[in-house]
């Protein structure tokens, strides 16, 4: 909880859901650097192991982490076996919401990012430094893919203030998903995350009535 000023000076309690958002391991598209987007690409063995670690580290009482009382997840094998370990470790039974899904990139898909950037190497930057501004062909609006994050989240949120959730999304959704969540006023993409691992954002309702 976080204390705030109400009407005529009084002190509220400023209700917080923490979210802890998680990368699922590595598929062999993440190995090769490919564009990956609604592929549905199975965890690697590299993979594997990432998740088996993740999971240990999630379930240790130095994390650093609330207990979770819930996880979520997206559609996709790499994700929703990352959540079923997880879940395994945590004794929790993994939700998933397909309105999470990954990004689609559409002709993008299968591509090294190497190759994107050899082919169009200022619209390849202007992806990474204002996605907002670019739609792979064939491919998915970042505008739209926010509006499904925002119809996701919002009910959870409201479900589960003053708790700790976990998400598992892959990339780049994820990366959006820590937009929205932490109100970042411009969009910006890495191309290179690191995958098997987790960070935690305080989301508070205000943010919502503030237009987020």
């Amino acid at each position: 909880m976080r204390w705030g000023s109400g009407p005529k000076g009084l002190a509220t309690v400023a209700r917080m859901t923490q979210v802890v958002l998680i990368r699922p391991g590595a598929t062999a598209y993440d190995e090769q650097n490919r564009v990956q987007g609604i592929l549905d690409i199975p965890l690697s063995d590299r993979g594997r192991a990432e998740v088996v670690q993740l999971a240990e580290k999630l379930s240790e009482p130095c994390s650093g982490i609330s207990r979770l009382s819930a996880l979520y997840c997206g559609p996709g094998e790499s994700v929703v076996r990352t959540a079923e370990t997880v879940g395994k470790a945590l004794g929790l039974r993994p939700k998933r919401i397909d309105c999470l899904r990954n990004l689609d990139q559409g002709l993008w898909q299968g591509l090294q990012f190497d190759e994107i950037k050899r082919r169009n190497l200022k619209v390849f930057r202007q992806w990474i430094d204002d996605p907002v501004t670019v739609c792979p062909p064939l491919g998915e609006t970042i505008e739209n893919a926010l509006e499904r994050i925002k119809q996701a989240l919002r009910p959870l949120v409201r479900r589960h203030h003053d708790e700790s959730i976990g998400l598992v999304a892959g990339e780049p959704i994820a990366q959006l998903i820590a937009c929205y969540l932490r109100r970042d006023p411009r969009v910006q993409l890495e191309d290179r995350i690191p995958t098997g691992c987790f960070e935690r954002i305080e989301f508070t309702p205000e943010s919502e009535r503030n237009g987020h």
